[in-house]
C-alpha cells in the first residue's frame, strides 16, 4: 500500500540533540565545555534515552523534561562539571534546539506531495511546541504526538497506537522514521515501515524487529512512496 503517513521522532531525527552542548560551548561563561560537551552531550542524551526505558520497566513514568534534566545531572556529574550556570544555560538551549539542515526542504516536499506528516516523540508537549517553533518547521507538520497522552514512553505498542488513532490510516500506510535505531525497531515490529536514519553509522540493534531502510540523512524520505 502507498505510503500516506509520514511519521518522525523528534530529538536526534528532525532536531539536533547536540546543538544545545555545542552552542554553549562556544560562549565564554561556559569555557568549561569546550573540551569535553562532544562527550558531555552524548552521555547526555545515552541517560536521557536510559532513564526512559528504565521508567517504563518500572512504571515510573514522569515526563520528559524531568529525565533530560536526570540525564544532564548525571552528564554534568561523570565530567567533573559543578557549574548551576552553565546546567540553566544548557536547558534553556534544550528548547531552541537546531533542526537538521535537510529537514525544512524535507518536509515542505512531502507536504507540497499531500502526505500527511506528524512527530511522535517522548517529548513533552510544551517541550515540542517549543523546539519545532524554534526549528520553523511548525508549518509542515499536521500534528505533533506525544507520548504524554498514554502515560508510557516509547517503544511500547500504546504509543504507535497514537498514530492511527490520529490519521485513521492503516499501519502498512505509515513511514515512521528515527534515528534511533531501537525505535526503528520497534515501529517495525509494531507494523510500520520504517526508516532508520544512522547519522553516526553505528551497528544495527540486535533486536526482535529491524528497520526496513537504513540511511545517512533524511534527504531522500519524500521518495518513499
Amino acid at each position: 500500500m502507498p505510503v500516506t503517513t509520514y511519521i518522525f521522532d523528534a530529538y536526534g531525527t528532525l532536531l539536533d540533540v547536540n546543538a544545545a552542548a555545542a552552542k554553549a560551548a562556544k560562549e565564554p561563561a561556559h569555557a568549561a565545555l569546550a573540551d569535553v560537551w562532544p562527550a558531555l552531550a552524548r552521555d547526555w542524551r545515552l541517560k536521557q534515552l536510559q532513564y526512559t526505558w528504565l521508567r517504563a520497566v518500572a512504571h515510573r513514568h514522569c515526563d520528559f523534561w524531568q529525565v533530560t534534566q536526570d540525564g544532564l545531572d548525571w552528564a554534568m556529574a561523570a565530567h567533573g562539571l559543578t557549574s548551576d550556570t552553565t546546567r540553566t544555560r544548557l536547558l534553556e538551549l534544550y528548547w531552541e534546539l537546531a533542526a537538521y539542515p535537510e529537514v525544512p526542504e524535507m518536509l515542505s516536499a512531502l507536504k507540497t506531495a499531500g502526505k500527511a506528516t506528524a512527530i511522535l516523540s517522548n517529548g513533552s508537549p510544551d517541550m515540542l511546541n517549543g523546539a519545532v517553533t524554534s526549528a520553523g518547521i511548525a508549518d509542515d507538520l499536521d500534528a505533533v504526538l506525544s507520548v504524554e497522552d498514554v502515560g508510557v514512553f516509547k517503544p511500547a505498542d500504546r504509543v504507535y497506537d497514537m498514530v492511527g488513532a490520529h490519521f485513521g490510516c492503516d499501519k502498512d500506510e505509515v513511514l515512521f522514521v528515527s534515528s534511533n535505531g531501537w525505535d526503528a525497531a520497534g515501529a517495525a515490529g509494531y507494523g510500520f515501515q520504517t526508516a532508520w536514519v544512522n547519522r553516526a553509522n553505528e551497528p544495527m540493534d540486535k533486536l526482535y524487529a529491524k528497520p526496513h531502510h537504513v540511511l545517512p540523512n533524511l534527504t531522500t524520505i519524500p521518495e518513499f512512496t
